[in-house]
């Protein structure tokens, strides 16, 4: 109880003023964990406010399409998160009769709600007393107590979150959950944490044993795939243009435009001899032009991807009838956004 009062006394004196802390709304709470997952709040905030603007409540989200919900999404990466959301929303509207989950055994039923973010709403919202671990939980509680088990193995997963459960101050689970987290996020920081004002630093098995840089311990990660991209930015003569939804894979229900994928980096030549970009132009006049003289790197968590946007100049067709003036009304990765950017610049 000592190591949880302490948490919670320097949360309540440090604690950042961040919009989803005065409430306890499970539809705003739940939006923000989904958001902060794998995001920084300083990127996920503007996010956070956009969307309790355009969905003040979980019907709105419910009643919005796919492509409206993905649209105010773009830039924030790991699209499965928005679609999750939107799904759940309206699961929730449709077969919850619009009652959002009150404890933690339905909250984890949600598509995209795991233990972290079950966890979460229930303490905060309701006062259940269940612990989070999320990374920052991780570290504080790897070093305090000098724990060498790896975090991501399945042990140290099982380990961890019953250690946390063992030390959740059970009058103020919310106060409590958000105290462990800010401290990781604040002070128990990654690199360089602040171990001489640290109010643990008497009792901290890390700094007593100079381990600091070595906890908390990760297995090896997962080896990067890497990936050869080829956009086709279709110009015909009546300026129009084609996009195509993605049908599986990281962009699934994004736009972008026609993609030949490669086994390796390819050139002008070996682009136009390819079957599929036979295919799609039927032997019609094109004129070709690399975009980018720089192959793009579009890095994400397991794969590399190595992208060149080809600018092909083609006849009128209507297999291309995209006014461009319309392609910012669609949803798109960060790669082809970025891309659009720069295009228009040019």
């Amino acid at each position: 109880m000592k190591f949880s009062n302490q948490l919670i006394l320097w949360y309540l004196q440090n604690k950042r003023d961040l919009p989803w802390r005065t409430t306890i709304n499970p539809f705003k709470i739940w939006l923000s964990e989904i958001i902060l997952q794998q995001t920084r709040v300083d990127q996920g905030m503007s996010y956070y406010f956009k969307f309790t603007e355009r969905f003040p409540t979980v019907n709105d989200l419910a009643n919005a399409s796919e492509e409206q919900v993905l649209k105010l999404w773009q830039g924030l990466g790991y699209y499965s998160r928005a679609r999750n959301l939107h799904f759940s929303a309206k699961y929730i509207m449709n077969e919850l009769k619009g009652e959002f989950p009150i404890n933690y055994n339905e909250l984890i039923k949600l598509k995209g709600v795991g233990d972290y973010t079950a966890s979460a709403i229930a303490s905060i919202c309701y006062n259940e007393p269940t612990a989070v671990v999320d990374g920052n939980v991780y570290r504080v509680l790897a070093r305090y107590f000098g724990i060498t088990t790896p975090i991501n193995s399945t042990k140290g997963i099982k380990e961890f979150k019953q250690l946390a459960q063992q030390l959740i101050n059970k009058k103020q689970p919310g106060t409590h959950n958000q105290a462990i987290m800010e401290f990781g996020a604040q002070m128990c920081k990654p690199q360089n944490p602040d171990c001489t004002t640290c109010p643990l630093n008497t009792s901290c098995v890390a700094l007593s044993k100079k381990q600091i840089k070595e906890l908390p311990v990760k297995e090896k990660k997962i080896k990067i795939r890497n990936r050869y991209f080829n956009y086709l930015v279709i110009k015909t003569e009546d300026n129009k243009t084609t996009l195509v939804k993605r049908k599986k894979g990281i962009w699934l229900n994004l736009y972008e435009f026609p993609l030949i994928e490669t086994v390796q980096e390819i050139n002008e030549n070996e682009l136009i001899e390819h079957q599929e970009f036979n295919n799609m132009f039927k032997k019609r006049s094109v004129s070709l032009q690399l975009f980018n003289n720089e192959i793009i790197i579009h890095k994400l968590s397991h794969q590399h991807i190595y992208t060149k946007f080809w600018i092909v100049n083609t006849l009128v067709s209507n297999d291309f009838k995209l006014s461009w003036e319309t392609i910012a009304d669609y949803p798109v990765s960060t790669l082809i956004d970025n891309f659009l950017t720069q295009f228009k610049i040019h």
